[in-house]
């Protein structure tokens, strides 16, 4: 069974979300994790847009990437510039992937302005992690 490990900053929105899509996309076919070069606890906002839908990720847990240095990942996916800059050596042979989604936990504005930010990141990284599953999980 293929080994995924999504990595972000603080493991709180981004990483979260990629997490709950790889999971519900790539069902039995792998083992996804998630962690950070830091640790901010899940997001509430980031649950409460998964949830929205029909994904549950509330029972997530904020990981450190230290967490998994004995764990033989096939492949490692950055989500962000700064964990693909920061991130301490991490040995692995993982295929290494990256993309740079916005941060929502930076938007700024009313409640509904801040939500649309979460949805708007939350279908880019849908769509990823959609095409990452075909691509890499379902063959």
């Amino acid at each position: 069974m293929k080994k995924v490990l999504v990595l972000c900053t603080g493991n709180s929105c981004r990483s979260q979300i990629a997490e709950g899509y790889l999971r519900h996309f790539a069902g039995d076919a792998a083992e996804i994790y998630s962690a950070g070069i830091e640790t901010h606890g899940v997001n509430p906002k980031a649950i409460e847009i998964m949830k929205r839908d029909g994904i549950d990720i509330s029972g997530h847990t904020s990981n450190n990437v230290n967490e998994y240095i004995g764990i033989d990942f096939d492949f490692v996916i950055t989500v962000c510039d700064n964990a693909k800059e920061s991130c301490p050596y991490f040995p692995t042979n993982a295929v290494k992937l990256h993309y740079n989604f916005p941060d929502p936990a930076k938007a700024k504005g009313t409640d509904e302005e801040v939500m649309e930010e979460f949805r708007e990141v939350r279908e880019m990284i849908r769509k990823y992690a959609q095409t990452f599953v075909n691509e890499n999980l379902k063959n």
